[in-house]
């Protein structure tokens, strides 16, 4: 797995996915790169941010921004959540429950990535859908985060 840093704000991040993308034009093909990237404070607070850029540490720098411009609060109750939720985003569906104190993060892929940097860390997360897209399930998850109610 890759690995945390941790910015000046006290948000940790994560690269979860750089791809390359390509624009056909009559002069042949352009390449850009488009980043995804997670944050999270580990206290409750997680957002997702997508962009892309003509170099990959523009496209990260721009992912960034743009992540902790969408970040979402959940309550947390004692390292995790307080109900079962599930969630639907494109092809991706996610089904989250929580876990008693002690049990740990389990979980694969991207799920565990976002419950992690959102300082969750007692559940069991599953990707139901049929899609192995990193981003989608992301999402899916953060869809899954916002259904919770305290």
């Amino acid at each position: 797995m890759a690995e945390f840093s941790r910015a000046r704000d006290n948000f940790e991040e994560q690269v979860l996915d750089i791809r390359r993308v390509t624009r056909v034009t009559a002069g042949g093909k352009r390449f850009r790169f488009r980043a995804t990237v997670i944050v999270g404070n580990g206290k409750g607070k997680v957002g997702v941010g997508v962009a892309k850029g003509t170099d990959t540490q523009a496209a990260i720098e721009k992912a960034r921004s743009r992540a902790k411009r969408n970040l979402i609060e959940i309550k947390l109750k004692e390292h995790t959540i307080p109900h079962q939720v599930e969630a639907k985003f494109s092809a991706a569906r996610v089904l989250i429950k929580p876990a008693v104190s002690g049990h740990g993060l389990m979980a694969g892929g991207s799920p565990r990535v976002v419950l992690h940097l959102a300082g969750i860390k007692d559940a069991t997360a599953k990707c139901l859908g049929r899609t192995k897209n990193k981003l989608t399930n992301a999402l899916a998850t953060v869809e899954a985060l916002k259904q919770i109610r305290a």
